[in-house]
């Protein structure tokens, strides 16, 4: 639940749930995070603050920045390892405490920051979950072209695997987004940072055919839309008309704009109907896109401009996931590699 500096407490402006609120607010309004990253980092840091003052008998409200200690931050990584919290967690949670102390410092609240001290959790180094170029062709010829959904759902498929973009990305597309005669569509990244990225042939041939459908389909839901059935839906409506003027590429049967839990559904729906793996996601589309142009020659810093990540280690993951290709490409090269003794 977000808090605000009247729920911190009057006369209380120097406790912790205070500077939490400014952090929070430096975090939406000096650097641009999304809503859902401001509500993760004041969920770790709410959990960070409980624990503190369960530790240390005391209220909430008495937390001061000076109780934020070296022994505090390592024994809430503890009391998370206990209850088997993922290492990827951990470190998350991690990652939003010295957040939090690094503001803290940069405030002037605490004169050294004692969350910079405490080690990094170390990750197990997993493998992205990627499938082979067959099984795309075969993902994305399965929705049905022939109906109205069908034709959506084979242009989410395409735009996922032509551009790599992110779930979040693929939702919060407009119409002026997609040049279809360039092949290139404007995305908003994390941090609110926009790209622009190329797409193919194929994905253009499928969101063209869409568009007639979307058409129709955001007609017919404005038509329902019309007769007010009370004032209530009338301010709702008024509330969300800015929101339909931005033109959504990809809507539901309502004309509306999918949400994100919809697209996932749609994309796991089709997996299971062409393959019996498991863990292939939206994501996992994104993965075979970087994963196939690395194997075809594409260098890293290429991949990680069209992904958007902001640091070429996070790209490099995929060098891992190329290994196999490269040992048998050294086999076969490498003069001395089929020698035997």
């Amino acid at each position: 639940m977000s808090r605000t500096k009247a729920d911190a407490g009057a006369g209380e402006d120097d406790g912790l749930d205070t500077y939490l609120v400014d952090f929070l607010d430096y975090l939406q309004l000096n650097l641009n995070h999304p809503p859902n990253t401001v509500a993760a980092y004041e969920s770790d840091c709410d959990q960070f603050l409980d624990h503190l003052a369960a530790s240390r008998a005391m209220k909430r409200s008495q937390l001061r920045p000076s109780d934020v200690d070296l022994a505090g931050v390592r024994s809430f990584l503890a009391e998370q390892h206990k209850r088997g919290l993922a290492r990827s967690s951990s470190a998350r949670k991690l990652y939003a405490v010295r957040a939090f102390g690094r503001f803290l410092r940069r405030e002037g609240a605490i004169d050294d920051d004692p969350t910079a001290l405490v080690g990094s959790v170390r990750l197990d180094v997993k493998m992205p979950v990627h499938m082979g170029e067959e099984e795309v062709a075969t993902l994305l010829a399965a929705p049905d072209a022939t109906q109205p959904l069908g034709r959506r759902d084979r242009a989410i498929l395409e735009m996922f695997y032509a551009a790599g973009i992110r779930l979040s990305e693929l939702v919060g597309l407009d119409l002026e987004d997609v040049n279809l005669s360039t092949r290139m569509v404007r995305v908003l990244g994390k941090g609110r940072k926009q790209r622009i990225v190329p797409f193919n042939r194929t994905a253009a041939g499928a969101v063209l055919a869409w568009l007639p459908d979307r058409e129709r389909l955001v007609a017919e839901g404005r038509a329902l839309q019309r007769p007010a059935r009370d004032e209530a839906r009338r301010a709702d409506r008024a509330r969300r008309r800015a929101e339909r003027d931005e033109q959504p590429l990809f809507v539901n049967y309502r004309g509306t704009r999918l949400t994100a839990r919809s697209v996932r559904r749609i994309v796991v729906r089709y997996v299971a109907q062409v393959s019996t793996r498991f863990g292939v996601s939206p994501h996992a589309l994104r993965h075979s896109f970087a994963t196939h142009l690395l194997q075809r020659g594409a260098d890293l810093r290429t991949i990680q401009e069209l992904l958007g990540h902001a640091r070429l280690s996070t790209t490099q993951r995929y060098t891992h996931v190329n290994a196999a290709q490269l040992i048998d490409v050294y086999r076969k090269a490498h003069p001395r590699a089929t020698r035997t003794n």
